[in-house]
């Protein structure tokens, strides 16, 4: 592979983009008593905070989806496990002070015809704010369009602030 003259090079983290976003994981249950709480005491012990929750429940199984505060070793502690788990990319946006804030992300995010796809509120609140974790039909555009209009994003550097 050559580059000629003029020939832009952009490059990409390692995760392959180069624009931040949250890595959630999707981890399959089956629908026991106590399958939640051994997932979580898998982290006791370790640096890994559980950000943000969310669970969708089935008959057969249950699919837990974290957004964790060291994602890398909470992958190594998720896979270690043994457990079905798929990594996703989401966006971390504050929510603004007004009086209905997810009304201004929702509209924001449908005047550029982005569908929201998932979201749910993160448990710790970077800068003291309240926020929110969203899955998108397209990350890219979803934080250029809030970034425009002045909505603060949240990262995974947010997340790992140490107390």
């Amino acid at each position: 592979m050559s580059s000629g003259e003029g020939a832009g090079t952009e490059f990409a983290t390692m995760r392959g983009r180069n624009y931040p976003t949250i890595r959630q994981f999707t981890v399959f249950l089956e629908n026991r008593v106590g399958q939640l709480l051994e997932v979580v005491r898998r982290f006791e012990g370790s640096k890994v905070r559980i950000c943000a929750l969310s669970i969708n429940d089935s008959a057969e199984c249950a699919f837990v989806r974290f957004l964790l505060s060291h994602p890398e070793q909470g992958r190594e502690i998720l896979e270690r496990a043994g457990l079905a788990m798929i990594e996703s990319d989401l966006i971390g946006v504050e929510l603004p002070k007004d009086p209905q804030p997810f009304l201004r992300v929702c509209t924001a995010l449908l005047q550029a015809e982005i569908n929201i796809i998932q979201a749910y509120p993160l448990l710790d609140r970077p800068h003291d704010r309240p926020a929110l974790a969203l899955m998108v039909d397209n990350l890219e555009m979803a934080q250029e369009t809030l970034a425009a209009k002045n909505f603060t994003m949240i990262t995974e550097a947010d997340l790992t602030l140490e107390e």
